[in-house]
C-alpha cells in the first residue's frame, strides 16, 4: 500500500496546550487506595505514596490530573478528607457501591500532585450538594488566609494556598445514574451560580461545564445548547466524555471509531459557536475531553458490595487498544485549537495505562506506550498533513483512511514528529513524506509497535507488547519515505 503525505509549517492548525495530555484519579476501585496510595508498600514515601507510581507517571509526563471523580464526586464531602485522619468519617459511596474510607483527601492529593510534578484539576460536587460547598473548596483551597475556610486549612498544616486554577462544576450531570441528575436547565442554573461565586472568590480560575454523558447519550446536543445558554458567560469550557469498545470482535469497525470522535468533536465545536452566535459574544468557549479511553474488558466483573477499594473496572489492555488510543490522540491533537485540556481516563488501575499490585509490582499496560510517546513529543504546534492514502468499508463506517496521522511542529527544539497507525490488516504502507519548507530536517528516530498479536497483553512477569526502535528512514533531500508495517503504531522524530 502506497500514501503520500505532504507537511508545510503553514498547515498549522495551533499550539497545543499541554493540558491536552492530562489523566483522571477518581476514588475508584484502587485508582487511590492501592494505586497511588498505599501506605506500607515497600516502594512508599514518608507520606504513603507509591514511588513506584510515581515514576511511571513522570514517564507520561501527564501535566494535570482530574480529581476526585467522575460520578464519585456527585456524592462527595470534601470536608471528610481533610483534617485529622483518625477523625474523618467512612462514608458509603453510592457511585460505585463501595465504602470510601477518606483516609486520602484533599490535601493528601495536593501533595502527590507535588511531588508528581502535575497540576489538579479539581471538580466539585454539584449533584448533592452546590454553590455554598463549591465557592467553600475554593476558598480552602486557594484563598492566602485571613477567612473562615483559608485558616482551617493553615490549622490543618498547609500555610501555602495550593492555587487550583482548573474546576470541573460537578460530572455527567445528565445521566440517570448520577446522584443529583438534572435536567439541562436546571443544571446550567446550578452551574451559572456555582461558578460565578466561584470566580468571586478567586478570580483566577478557570470552569468547566459538563456536556452530556457521552455521545450516544440521548440529551446529547440539546443538552449542551440548553446548559449553555444559561451558563455561558461565566464558564470557560464544554467537557466532552466518550469510551471506545470492541465487543464484537470487529477490528475495522474498532479502529474506525475516530470516524465518529471527529464528528462528535466538530459537532460539539458547532454548537458552541451557535450559542455564541446567538448571544452575539466575543467570548470562545473551547472543549475539555476530561474523559476519553478504551473501556469495555472489565464492565461486569462481580465484587463485595460496601468493601473499601475492591478491583473495580480493572482493564487489562491488548494491541488494538493501544492502536485505537494512539488513533485517538491523533483525532484529539487534529482539534488542539479547541480542545485546551483532555484526560485519559483513569491513571492508576481503574481502566488505566499504569497497573499495580497491591503490595507488590507494577507494569506498563499496552496503551502506556502511544499515550508516553504523545504527551513527550509532542509538544508545540499540531500540523496537519495533506495525506493521501487507501481507505476500506467496515461494518459501522465507510471510507475509513488506512493510516490516521498527524504531526507536530516544536519550533523551539527544531524538532517535527509525525504520528501515524497503519490500520490495515495485513498491508504494509510506503509513505512518502513532502517536507515542504523544513529544509534541513533530517530523522533521528523511528519508533513502532507492530507484529503482535492483536489480543496480546502486558503482565507483572513480562511486558510482551512494547515500542522498539527500527532504522532511521530513508530521505532525499526535503522527501522521506517510510515503511509502516501492518497494524502498527509508528512514531518518527526529525531534527533540524
Amino acid at each position: 500500500m502506497k500514501a503520500k503525505m505532504t507537511l508545510a509549517k503553514e498547515f498549522r492548525i495551533g499550539d497545543i496546550d499541554k493540558r491536552i495530555y492530562g489523566s483522571f484519579i477518581e476514588h475508584l476501585g484502587r485508582a487511590v487506595y492501592g494505586g497511588i496510595y498505599e501506605p506500607g508498600h515497600p516502594t512508599a514515601d514518608e507520606d504513603g505514596f507509591r514511588t513506584d507510581v510515581i515514576d511511571m507517571v513522570k514517564k507520561l509526563n501527564v501535566p494535570i490530573v482530574r480529581y476526585p471523580g467522575g460520578n464519585f464526586v456527585s456524592g462527595y464531602n470534601w470536608e471528610d478528607g481533610v483534617g485529622p485522619v483518625e477523625k474523618r468519617p467512612k462514608r458509603l459511596d453510592l457511585a460505585w457501591g463501595t465504602t470510601e474510607p477518606n483516609t486520602f483527601g484533599t490535601n493528601e492529593f495536593m501533595k502527590w500532585c507535588k511531588k508528581a510534578d502535575t497540576d489538579c484539576m479539581m471538580a466539585v460536587n454539584l449533584g448533592t450538594r452546590g454553590t455554598d460547598a463549591a465557592r467553600n473548596l475554593v476558598e480552602y483551597c486557594n484563598h492566602k488566609g485571613g477567612s473562615a475556610w483559608s485558616d482551617l486549612r493553615k490549622a490543618h498544616g498547609y500555610n501555602d494556598p495550593w492555587n487550583i486554577k482548573l474546576w470541573c462544576l460537578g460530572n455527567e450531570m445528565d445521566g440517570g445514574w448520577q446522584m443529583g441528575a438534572k435536567t439541562a436547565t436546571e443544571y446550567g442554573r446550578a452551574a451559572l451560580e456555582a461558578s460565578k461565586v466561584m470566580k468571586w472568590t478567586d478570580p483566577s480560575i478557570e470552569t468547566v461545564l459538563c456536556g452530556s454523558s457521552s455521545r450516544n447519550s440521548w440529551t446529547f446536543g440539546t443538552w449542551e445548547e440548553q446548559s449553555l445558554d444559561i451558563a455561558y458567560d461565566s464558564i470557560d469550557y464544554v467537557s466532552l466524555h466518550q469510551y471506545y469498545a470492541n465487543r464484537t470482535d470487529d477490528i475495522q469497525s474498532f479502529l474506525g471509531h475516530t470516524m465518529q470522535l471527529d464528528e462528535f468533536i466538530y459537532s460539539v465545536i458547532c454548537i458552541c459557536d451557535y450559542v455564541k452566535a446567538k448571544k452575539r459574544s466575543k467570548k470562545t468557549i473551547n472543549l475539555s475531553f476530561d474523559e476519553w479511553n478504551v473501556w469495555y474488558h472489565s464492565n461486569n466483573r462481580p465484587f463485595e458490595k460496601w468493601s473499601v477499594a475492591p478491583p473495580l473496572l480493572e482493564d487489562i489492555y491488548n494491541f488494538e487498544d493501544a492502536l485505537l488510543v494512539g488513533s485517538m490522540l491523533i483525532t484529539l491533537l487534529r482539534h488542539c485549537d479547541r480542545i485546551k485540556i483532555a484526560c485519559l481516563a483513569q491513571l492508576v488501575n481503574v481502566i488505566a495505562p499504569i497497573f499495580t499490585q497491591t503490595g507488590g509490582g507494577i507494569y506498563e499496560q499496552t496503551i502506556f506506550f502511544p499515550f508516553m510517546h504523545v504527551s513527550n513529543y509532542g509538544r508545540g504546534a499540531a500540523l496537519l498533513p495533506l495525506l493521501d492514502c487507501p481507505k476500506y468499508d467496515c461494518k459501522e463506517y465507510t471510507d475509513v483512511p488506512y493510516l490516521e496521522s498527524i504531526a507536530t511542529y516544536n519550533e523551539e527544539n527544531e524538532e517535527v514528529t509525525i504520528f501515524c497507525v497503519n490500520k490495515s490488516l495485513d498491508e504494509e504502507a510506503i509513505l512518502d513524506v513532502n517536507l515542504m519548507d523544513f529544509e534541513g530536517y533530517k530523522p533521528f528516530e523511528f519508533i513502532s509497535m507492530d507484529g503482535y498479536d492483536k489480543k496480546a497483553e502486558n503482565t507483572f512477569n513480562a511486558v510482551n507488547v512494547k515500542p522498539h526502535n527500527n532504522p532511521v528512514p530513508a530521505m532525499d533531500g526535503t522527501n522521506l519515505t517510510v515503511a509502516m508495517k501492518p497494524l502498527s503504531w509508528n512514531v518518527i522524530r526529525l531534527k533540524k
